[in-house]
């Protein structure tokens, strides 16, 4: 074997090729380069959220569905007892809905047909006797106070001068909000209509989509709703009739004249309107009075609903809010406050049965434990006197 056939001894190995080091994977802290999932993630989260701007506008847009979908769903639920009694005595399910829906109808128009010619008559009475009025008010001003009032024919040129290049818009826009009402008046009455007409079957479709350890608790809550919103509209009607009695009194001692249908009318607006029902019912009683017997009288009437409206906001309705709806008279009073702030006047109507449910719900699904002995829980016995 020659020199050149093997290596000597002390000669080192021939060196191995240099390997490259491993490439740290992307996202890894060695690496520069983001994860591969990304721009998969960005894209994604660029879609939710414009999915999500999408969404919440639609739903605002829907603002007046869902208002209708909410008072037709209450409607269903507040004529669900006489539906159920006609259905007991062997009444089809659908006839049934039919007469106890359009059979209130017949009631408020009846109601409405009733007050109606009176209304008209005292409103035609009122704007006659208007400009006396108000001439009576101009020489007051100027005698007693020195001040001048301008003629009541010089600010009715005004009012048409104004009015004038408004009439076709103003017009447009009362024929809009007309048609408006009422296309939303018969969406409301047709949902109220299907959901009582379904019933049961309502409620089944409803719990196919609850798993069955559920369903107990849907139809449990849908029962305290029901109870609840009956509860409140039996409120309603004694509060109505307490209205009407006590107006019904202080407009025979005034003397008045149609001391009955007035205080009828009243009675049934102040509670059945949302917020201005009060006032609104005050209103014609008012208007009867400047126009049949003077302001002084006018001025009473007036009066007595801003007083007896009070009355019955601070202590009668909260009392009776506590028996029927079992909620405190304090926090009912609260609850109408904070819903027609938040939702408006039909929130401040619906505030009550919807508080007392979610109070029906918190009382059967929270937990409540028991109280330590402490004497704060108590009133003292012992008078403060006596203490000392």
């Amino acid at each position: 074997m020659t020199s050149d056939d093997a290596a000597a001894p002390g000669d080192t190995a021939a060196a191995a090729p240099e390997q490259a080091p491993p490439v740290p994977p992307p996202g890894s802290p060695a690496s520069r380069h983001p994860p591969r999932w990304l721009p998969r993630a960005l894209a994604m989260g660029v879609v939710a959220v414009f999915a999500g701007i999408f969404t919440w506008n639609a739903l605002g847009q829907l603002k007046s569905l869902w208002i209708a979908l909410l008072i037709a769903f209450f409607l269903s639920l507040a004529l669900e007892p006489p539906t159920i009694w006609l259905v007991k005595r062997r009444w089809p399910r659908a006839a049934a809905a039919a007469t106890t829906l359009f059979g209130s109808l017949l009631v408020l128009g009846g109601v409405a047909a009733l007050f109606g010619n009176l209304f008209v008559k005292q409103l035609t009475e009122l704007a006659s006797s208007l400009p006396e009025y108000y001439e009576t008010l101009r020489d007051y001003a100027g005698d007693s106070f020195g001040i001048l009032l301008p003629t009541s024919k010089a600010l009715v040129d005004d009012g048409l001068a104004a009015f004038g290049g408004d009439v076709a818009s103003g017009a447009i826009g009362v024929l809009g909000d007309v048609l408006s009402g009422a296309f939303w008046t018969i969406t409301i009455l047709l949902v109220a209509f299907y959901l009582l007409a379904a019933g049961p079957r309502f409620r089944r479709a409803v719990c196919r989509w609850v798993p069955p350890h559920l369903q107990d608790d849907v139809l449990y809550l849908w029962g305290v709703v029901q109870r609840k919103v009956s509860d409140y509209l039996d409120t309603r009607l004694v509060l109505a009739i307490i209205s009407t009695v006590v107006t019904y009194v202080f407009l025979l001692i005034l003397g008045t004249p149609s001391a009955i249908p007035l205080a009828v009318f009243v009675g049934i607006v102040s509670q059945f309107v949302p917020t201005i029902g009060a006032y609104l019912g005050g209103a014609l009683p008012t208007m009867v009075a400047l126009t049949s017997q003077g302001p002084g009288q006018a001025v009473a009437v007036l009066i007595f609903v801003i007083a007896y409206q009070q009355l019955e906001n601070l202590v009668i309705a909260p009392k009776l809010s506590e028996r029927a709806l079992e909620m405190n008279a304090a926090v009912s009073l609260l609850a109408v406050l904070a819903f027609g702030a938040v939702f408006g006047a039909l929130g401040a109507f619906l505030a009550l049965p919807v508080a007392a449910t979610i109070q029906a719900m918190a009382q059967t699904y929270l937990q409540r434990h028991d109280l330590i002995e402490s004497a704060m829980f108590d009133d003292p016995k012992d008078s403060w006197i006596e203490a000392r």
